[in-house]
């Protein structure tokens, strides 16, 4: 079963930065898009950055500019630069990945669990 673990939120201030982290394992013969969301309290889940299999990048407008999403095929990791934070870059940011399973090829689409940002004075 593929797992997504992400990791590298906390606390920072307005104005600082933070790397995110998303590792994804098991049983994967290859990753596609991935994407990073992200949950405000109250808000629905929006969708922060994506990123293809060939490096084609896309965000959101409250983000363009400060967020760098980024991956590592060989790793099978994906990361999101977050320079510039404000406060309402608060919430717990998402890793979601589509793909296929080693054994059978099947298609997945998976979602890691989350990693809080709090920015913060």
């Amino acid at each position: 079963q593929v797992q997504l673990v992400e990791s590298g939120g906390g606390l920072v201030q307005p104005g600082g930065s933070l790397r995110l982290s998303c590792a994804a394992s098991g049983g994967i013969f290859s990753l596609g898009t991935m994407d990073w969301y992200r949950q405000a309290p109250g808000n629905q889940r929006e969708l922060v950055a994506t990123i293809t299999s060939h490096g084609t990048t896309n965000y959101v407008d409250s983000v363009k500019g400060r967020f760098t999403i980024s991956r590592d095929n060989g790793a099978s990791t994906m990361y999101l630069q977050m320079n510039s934070l404000r406060p309402e870059d608060t919430a717990v940011y998402y890793c979601h990945a589509l793909g296929t399973y080693r054994n059978n090829f099947r298609t997945f689409d998976a979602w890691g669990q989350g990693t809080l940002v709090t920015v913060s004075s």
